[in-house]
């Protein structure tokens, strides 16, 4: 039986009673059974050796990885967070600075801002990607501004062209908070390798995920590289020596060791988020969803999915719609970090960063995991297309 709806077309004022997920939003139980007994040899090996930070296995997924990227050096660290971190004190960035980025994003890429008590400033997304809109950019830099922060959300890179040459002409560092776009790549370029450094995160949850947290930093800086390894490890590349003030901040060798597992299986994992999108766009078109916005991908992009995000104006209503029919959503992100409480020191205010502040409001993610089958995506844009109906 179908809820009555107010006088509003789409406002459910009674649902049915809520079911459980037909399925989950990301299915890491499947993607580890396909791969559960190379994960064991990779971990016996690890046990084995008794060698459990840095060490060979961080040192070859490092090189791997690099290798992966088309970039000279891979710095793994122990989380995504850490990795912007140590991006910014590789800058040397500290008090009074101010970093450019995005307010439609994880708390982590301003968060790591903050922490070195430099300062956030916001500037608007550009509606259709989601990202830091380019043209908003310049009237934000100041003489206090070292460094541009743009977020690869979702899996598409952000319009780096002109972000570049505003960063150039004022003689700012870009650092790619590459955290969700790992083997995304735009006009032949892979994320990790447009600014100064990239960052990446391998919570579980990314596209190349590991079993806990961890975090890698690219760039083509051999001074750089050198630098990161210094920074994530004390400060120190001799015992009981302190060149720089650091912190602990390296990747367990039982995650490198599953990573590196993983790496072999990036780019099917890939391929199949990409098949899913494309599956989902003739599903959206075919039941006739025009009201649903679906993901930009601009020509030369290549969007590694690591969310699919539609756009609806009635979002939290669908989302109540879909959870009662067991259809897993998720939302990223329901608070623009210029609203949250901890960066009300910062003085905006709602209205600030207009476009941030409608997709807070519209987005919702569907799942797009590799494992996804034909008759789960259906029955997700189906039960969409009931909502509308209904």
């Amino acid at each position: 039986m179908k809820p009555t709806v107010s006088t509003s077309p789409f406002a459910v004022t009674e649902k049915p009673p809520l079911s459980r997920p037909r399925f989950p939003f990301l299915d890491l139980k499947a993607q580890h059974a396909s791969i559960a007994a190379e994960v064991a040899v990779a971990l016996a090996r690890v046990f084995e050796g008794q060698q459990m930070i840095l060490g060979p296995e961080v040192t070859a997924l490092e090189t791997e990885l690099a290798a992966f990227l088309g970039c000279r050096y891979c710095i793994s660290c122990a989380s995504g967070s850490d990795a912007l971190l140590l991006a910014l004190m590789a800058l040397e960035i500290g008090p009074g600075d101010e970093v450019i980025t995005t307010p439609f994003t994880f708390v982590a890429t301003a968060g790591s801002i903050a922490r070195l008590q430099a300062r956030p400033v916001f500037v608007d997304i550009d509606p259709a990607t989601y990202s830091l809109d380019p043209n908003s950019l310049a009237r934000a830099i100041t003489p206090r501004t070292r460094a541009i922060m743009p977020v690869h959300l979702f899996g598409l890179i952000a319009d780096m062209e002109p972000i570049l040459e505003v960063a150039a002409a004022n003689n700012l560092p870009v650092i790619e908070d590459a955290a969700q776009a790992i083997a995304a790549a735009q006009r032949g370029i892979m994320a990790g390798n447009f600014g100064v450094i990239g960052c990446f995160s391998f919570f579980p949850s990314k596209n190349l995920g590991g079993a806990g947290d961890g975090g890698m930093l690219s760039t083509n800086s051999t001074e750089l590289a050198d630098r990161l390894r210094v920074l994530r490890a004390h400060g120190s590349r001799k015992k009981y020596h302190y060149e720089r003030l650091g912190i602990n901040s390296r990747l367990d060798t039982l995650q490198a060791a599953i990573l590196r597992v993983k790496l072999r299986y990036l780019e099917s994992w890939t391929a199949a988020r990409r098949r899913n999108a494309a599956s989902y766009r003739r599903l959206f078109a075919d039941a006739g969803l025009s009201s649903c916005e679906l993901p930009a991908e601009p020509d030369g992009s290549r969007h590694v999915y690591n969310q699919f995000v539609i756009r609806v104006d009635d979002r939290d209503d669908l989302r109540r719609y879909l959870t009662a029919a067991g259809i897993p959503t998720e939302i990223y992100y329901p608070v623009p970090l210029h609203l949250q409480p901890s960066f009300s020191y910062l003085g905006y205010k709602s209205d600030d960063f207009p476009e941030a502040e409608l997709a807070s409001k519209h987005v919702l993610s569907l799942p797009i995991f590799p494992e996804l089958t034909p008759a789960e995506q259906s029955a997700v844009v189906e039960s969409i297309a009931d909502f509308y109906q209904a």
